[in-house]
């Protein structure tokens, strides 16, 4: 049973509502355009699971293994770090996991496209196999990008364009222009939650060579960063529902951005580190339900 809690707690239960906001947006996309197939939404979002859960062993691997992760780390507990798990024991968790991931990137890529699209077939292997390069290398390596400041670049892509972009095609192997919009939105809340994260650990990261872009930008520009990411997420999310108008219900999902507003206060008049890792379960949780917001005003509203 310590050995189950264990696993659970490296998996990070917490960080799966944000890694699944992606899909919801990418979903409702397609379903405007009336694409609907529920099989999808379901491999979708049990694939973007297993990635987040091999990027969360791979992290508490990674940081773990370095030293980044001691005594003095502000949050929930590594597993490694604490001894719950062995590096061996996580190691083996890390490639079964991974493993899992690319199966379920096939079986999705194979029932969305079929063999007759085989070329898309191969490029979603491809987009599948980098999401896992780039979930361990995270911090995992000699030289993890997570440790040279490259972190939100990868976000971003991951968790924004990928996510919602890739998500949408999967259902009618089309795209438009105006779905950027929304991608970028997410992208930019999934960086503001992994820049909050940084500016929590700045004081830690720093002493253990974590070179994010916290760490290189100093903490009060690092919240006038924060305060980019949110209000460039806000700008294009409202210019979506501007241009796409069909009625006032549409616009439901912004009043999410009530307690991202009240959060971003916080932030503000924070000057230590350590109390902004409530913060982290706040803008994390508003941003899953402004995506199912936005998913429930497209396929009921619209």
């Amino acid at each position: 049973m310590n050995k189950l809690k264990a696993w659970i707690s490296a998996a990070r239960l917490r960080t799966l509502p944000l890694s699944i906001s992606g899909i919801l947006l990418g979903t409702a996309l397609a379903n405007q355009d009336g694409f609907n197939d529920v099989t999808i939404l379901f491999l979708a979002l049990a694939t973007t699971i297993a990635f987040q859960i091999t990027s969360n062993f791979a992290n508490d691997y990674g940081d773990g293994v370095k030293g980044t992760d001691d005594e003095t780390r502000i949050g929930p507990k590594r597993a490694l770090q604490s001894g719950l798990l062995t590096r061996a024991e996580l190691k083996l968790g890390i490639i079964i996991v991974a493993l899992i991931s690319f199966v379920l990137t096939l079986i999705l890529v194979y029932y969305s496209f079929g063999i007759e699209n085989l070329g898309y077939i191969l490029l979603f292997l491809v987009l599948g196999l980098f999401s896992i390069w780039a979930a361990l290398k995270y911090t995992m390596g000699d030289s993890p990008y997570g440790y040279q400041g490259l972190g939100d670049v990868f976000v971003f892509l991951f968790f924004g364009l990928l996510s919602v972009i890739g998500t949408k095609f999967l259902y009618g192997n089309q795209i438009n222009l105006i779905d950027i919009l929304p991608a970028i939105a997410i992208g930019f809340l999934c960086v503001g939650v992994l820049n909050l994260n940084n500016l929590r650990d700045v004081q830690s990261d720093k002493k253990h060579g974590k070179n994010t872009l916290v760490v290189k930008l100093g903490f009060e520009n690092g919240k006038k960063y924060h305060y980019v990411l949110l209000s460039g997420s806000f700008i294009c999310f409202l210019s979506y529902s501007l241009i796409t108008f069909q009625s006032f219900h549409s616009f439901i999902y912004l009043f999410f951005f009530i307690p991202v507003v009240i959060h971003f206060v916080k932030v503000v008049q924070t000057n230590e580190p350590r109390k902004l890792d409530p913060e982290l379960k706040k803008l994390a949780l508003s941003t899953f339900f402004m995506a199912l917001a936005f998913y429930i005003a497209i396929n009921y509203f619209s």
